[in-house]
């Protein structure tokens, strides 16, 4: 049997776990959490009340979070690919850019996503400028970090691509990465020209019009 993804097209995080099996050509089949397919969000949250997503199940074993889930893949669907490199000290450098891209790109971002979502009431705008300048924050070591390779951990897409792609599509809606961060700006482009999240990505052009704040007319 192929392995199972609960997984939404318009998910940061899905996306994430998409670029990762696309990338390597894995095969698997897809449970869409959404009103299609009720029952697929049911075992979903029976296998895991924190009932979050995407979510991997295979042989029977369910694996929970999008980086675990990419470690996972490599480890018993290994491709082509090394997603996370065999080099012990390479292989930190992606782990911590993976976690640089979720915590502090994907994080503030979807902070200011949920702040629309809520009612007028219970909205945060505090929250909101904290998030605001985290993301301008992170923007600004990443155009350093950006200025000399072509990819987050050197000249090899990895782990950590995989991570910024969805990070930074998604933050550029919510708070544009501006002209002066050129080279994060093109990085972003080259994320945007790999044809497994570009896969990704034209799967997931039917729900933009349920961005909370307004998809741009680019991308």
């Amino acid at each position: 049997m192929r392995p199972i993804l609960y997984s939404h097209p318009f998910s940061s995080y899905c996306q994430k776990v998409l670029a990762a099996l696309y990338e390597n050509g894995t095969e698997f089949d897809t449970r869409m959490l959404g009103p299609e397919d009720p029952s697929a969000y049911e075992e979903l949250c029976k296998l895991w009340p924190v009932k979050r997503f995407p979510m991997l199940v295979d042989k029977g074993k369910p694996v929970f979070e999008a980086t675990i889930i990419i470690e996972y893949l490599q480890v018993h669907y290994p491709g082509p690919l090394k997603l996370i490199p065999d080099d012990p000290d390479q292989a930190i450098e992606v782990r911590m850019l993976d976690r640089v891209f979720d915590n502090y790109i994907s994080t503030p971002q979807q902070k200011v996503v949920f702040n629309a979502l809520r009612p007028e009431d219970k909205r945060d705008p505090y929250g909101v400028e904290e998030a605001l300048n985290m993301l301008d924050a992170a923007y600004g070591w990443l155009d350093q970090r950006m200025a000399n390779r072509e990819w987050a951990a050197g000249d090899t897409f990895s782990l950590a691509d995989c991570a910024a792609a969805p990070s930074l599509f998604y933050a550029d809606w919510t708070h544009e990465i501006g002209e002066r961060f050129a080279n994060v700006r093109a990085y972003r482009s080259r994320l945007l020209a790999r044809p497994s999240f570009a896969r990704a990505v034209d799967e997931a052009r039917p729900y933009r019009p349920f961005f909370p704040l307004g998809a741009p007319d680019r991308d």
